[in-house]
């Protein structure tokens, strides 16, 4: 499982920035106003050589007692309570603050590595800086700039030092890890109960029953599997409570450990952004997906329909997934939703020969070549797999990495029909050949 790193420290210190630095993406709304992060923000680390989850929080102020700044606080004590290593970001310009000293007096009672992050420290005697800080009685510090990129690589590969390298084949089983996600009160437990023939997890008609991701053996049809019923993911604005806040990171932390995603998506129920949102994490994550419509039992023809519309118009990015009409109640759809689950983890895992590949690829380009780009066309020669789980598969060529998304698109729909990989994302990288002629 993939470390998680905490970002703490009092607004306006730069932890958003930081933490875009980190994610290498503008997620986090960065301004010159104390106070701008609310909510708990996390993502994908991509800084450093190992893979980890970086969490951004609100100005932290361990003292206060009640109003906005309190809930901010209560968000980030729960956030540094599941941690595995905390950043405690300070700002090399203002110095030490009594509110620095505030929250390094609650960090050193933590049992958690901490690392203090000396920021904005860009143009600055490095020596100098960190000498300060050294008050706070939290080990090193470390001077960085998250704006400019300065040491910023250096304190995460200390940060994640202690942390193993992900071994993909330790403690590997035959059991397929099945995760359950999906918006508060969608039947993801109901589902999970129906299952198993009985109450194993609690069932009720209230949003946000489930705080945590539950693992459960299961065999059906003689084939194992571990069920994951996870906390439903709501919108971000409508999270009140901090343990509800971060199980949305156990939920994702779920999503990447699993080798099948189920999207319960409510028919009875708008489909929302939300919806789509979660189902967007998926594919990025590179998990095989089924969509579970869930309640469907309960609408008539047109209302059937009109919901039939409207997931293709919202969803229409999973034209990859199967989609299945059920209900978790009455134990309906559920025989062909898991015959979908083994397909998709069979797309996922499937070995894809390299001659093959290649006949398919000269057949797509056959069929339609690729666009020019200026005065040369891309030309694709071979592929291969690259990997699996999504599958990838990677093609190499002259000017390959000229090729647009629209043409990547086709030659994934042409792998995905010749290789009938459906319920899985499908990856393509493409690699150019070195030009004999660029230095003459």
């Amino acid at each position: 499982m993939k470390p998680t790193l905490v970002l703490v420290g009092r607004p306006n210190v730069g932890k958003s920035t930081l933490f875009n630095r980190l994610t290498r993406s503008r997620d986090a709304i960065v301004a010159d106003l104390p106070g701008l992060t609310r909510d708990r923000h996390y993502g994908h680390g991509k800084l450093g050589r190992k893979p980890y989850l970086v969490v951004d929080t609100g100005g932290f102020e361990p003292l206060v007692k009640d109003g906005i700044l309190s809930e901010m606080a209560r968000q980030t004590e729960q956030a540094i309570a599941e941690a595995d290593a905390v950043v405690f970001v300070v700002d090399a310009r203002t110095g030490i603050t009594p509110h620095d000293k505030e929250i390094a007096n609650r960090l050193r009672r933590i049992d958690r590595p901490v690392f203090v992050a000396v920021n904005k420290a860009e143009g600055m005697n490095s020596g100098m800086v960190e000498a300060e800080f050294h008050e706070l009685g939290l080990g090193e510090p470390y001077a960085i700039s998250a704006s400019h990129g300065e040491g910023v690589r250096g304190l995460v590969e200390l940060a994640l030092e202690s942390f193993p390298e992900p071994q993909e084949d330790e403690e590997k089983s035959d059991a397929v890890r099945v995760a359950i996600v999906g918006r508060p009160n969608v039947g993801k437990s109901t589902l999970i109960n129906t299952l198993l023939g009985e109450e194993r997890v609690i069932a009720f008609d209230a949003p946000g029953t489930t705080r945590d991701a539950i693992e459960i053996d299961f065999e059906r049809g003689g084939k194992h599997y571990l069920l994951v019923d996870t906390a439903g993911m709501r919108k971000r604005g409508k999270v009140f409570e901090a343990i509800e806040k971060f199980s949305v990171v156990k939920t994702l932390k779920a999503i990447e450990d699993a080798n099948v995603v189920i999207l319960m998506v409510d028919a009875q129920a708008d489909v929302s952004d939300q919806d789509a949102h979660i189902a967007d994490f998926i594919v990025q994550s590179g998990r095989a997906l089924v969509v579970a419509v869930n309640k469907w039992d309960g609408l008539d023809a047109y209302v059937r329909e009109q919901t039939r519309q409207t997931l293709q118009r919202k969803l229409k990015f999973l034209d990859f997934a199967k989609f299945h009409f059920i209900s978790a109640r009455d134990n309906i759809g559920l025989t062909a939703l898991f015959r979908s689950v083994d397909g998709a983890y069979a797309a996922a895992m499937a070995k894809l020969s390299t001659p093959r590949l290649t006949r398919v690829l000269a057949d797509a380009v056959v069929k339609q070549a690729p666009p020019k780009h200026g005065v040369f066309r891309p030309k694709p020669r071979y592929a291969h797999q690259g990997g699996s789980n999504p599958p990838i598969v990677v093609i190499h060529g002259n000017a390959v990495d000229q090729i647009g998304d629209s043409y990547r698109r086709y030659l994934e729909h042409t792998f995905r029909e010749a290789f009938r990989l459906q319920g899985t994302p499908l990856r393509i990288q493409f690699v150019t050949g070195k030009n004999p002629f660029a230095d003459k």
